[in-house]
């Protein structure tokens, strides 16, 4: 069983049993968390999709912590120019392993 969950302004695929990096939410590691922005629940053979949220369908999970994800860098030149500019991101992540799809 699957589920299409919406956090952070972006959607995951998830399924029980599977550890997730989402965007960063205000737990603390080791409590459960639950997400109620369904957008659709499958089965295998039957797929419910919500207009926009599948109702009554629920995922929990237990969050397994926080971290940075591996740095990005950032390179801007202009040719002929003498123009460079080096950046730098390292995004938060929350990591949530997904214990139900109800």
């Amino acid at each position: 069983m699957y589920a299409v969950i919406k956090t952070g302004g972006k959607q995951y695929r998830v399924s029980t049993g599977q550890a997730v990096k989402i965007e960063t939410i205000d737990a603390v590691p080791g409590t459960e968390v639950s997400f109620d922005e369904v957008l659709a629940v499958g089965d295998g053979s039957e797929v419910r999709i919500g207009t926009p949220h599948v109702r009554g369908a629920i995922v929990k999970a237990t969050v397994l912590g926080h971290g940075r994800h591996a740095k990005l860098t950032i390179f801007k030149m202009r040719r002929r120019k003498h123009f460079q500019k080096h950046a730098g991101h390292r995004q938060n992540f929350t990591e949530i392993r997904i214990s139900s799809i109800a």
